[in-house]
């Protein structure tokens, strides 16, 4: 739940359709215990949305760091399989963690990212990979796709872009060569079992 808000604020129905199989009333008793924990906040949006909104407090967000560690941890196992679904969140904070910090000041530009209705925007810069839900009007380059997983299965599994653009519905707009030099910066830990 924490990793589904580490890139800004969310509508209770935004944070359930992240988290297929999770009830309503489970989520909402978990949330509640975040809340009453002092890492989530309950706010309401200013007209004309007006809508319900959770968001991390700053201690929240102090917990990525845990988040990319158990990440590594995770990926470092047999098991770990980068073709099995996950939210677009997930994708942008494994992104974060995953990035060749050594070389992620050689890609200069705006990377946009659509993943069904979310949009996100990664601008690499010296050692450093902001990621942020933003509009894509003016990237340089944008990835499209219904769902995250063709997207990791190119980043992190090696299928080949073209494959991804003919059979999973995966698009590349703008500067080609830039996406695919940024795609190039991420990759996944040794397997240690």
């Amino acid at each position: 739940m924490v990793r589904e808000l580490m890139l800004g604020a969310r509508r209770f129905s935004d944070i359930r359709a992240s988290l297929p199989g999770i009830s309503a009333k489970t989520l909402t008793e978990r949330l509640a215990s975040l809340e009453k924990a002092g890492v989530v906040v309950r706010r309401k949006l200013p007209a004309p949305g007006k809508a319900q909104v959770y968001e991390l407090t700053e201690w929240g967000y102090a917990a990525e760091p845990l988040l990319q560690e158990a990440g590594r941890w995770a990926a470092q196992s047999s098991a770990h399989n980068p073709l099995l679904p996950l939210s677009s969140v997930s994708l942008m904070l494994s992104m974060r963690t995953m990035v060749d910090k050594r070389n992620v000041g050689s890609i200069k530009g705006r990377i946009g990212f659509v993943i069904g209705e979310d949009s996100f925007v990664a601008e690499p810069d010296h050692g450093r990979l902001p990621i942020r839900r933003a509009d894509v009007a003016g990237a340089d380059a944008v990835f499209r796709a219904h769902e995250a997983s063709p997207l990791a299965a190119g980043i992190y599994a090696g299928v080949p872009w073209e494959h991804l653009e003919r059979e999973a519905g995966v698009a590349i707009e703008g500067n080609r060569s830039l996406a695919l030099r940024y795609a190039a910066l991420f990759s996944l830990p040794p397997k240690l079992v």
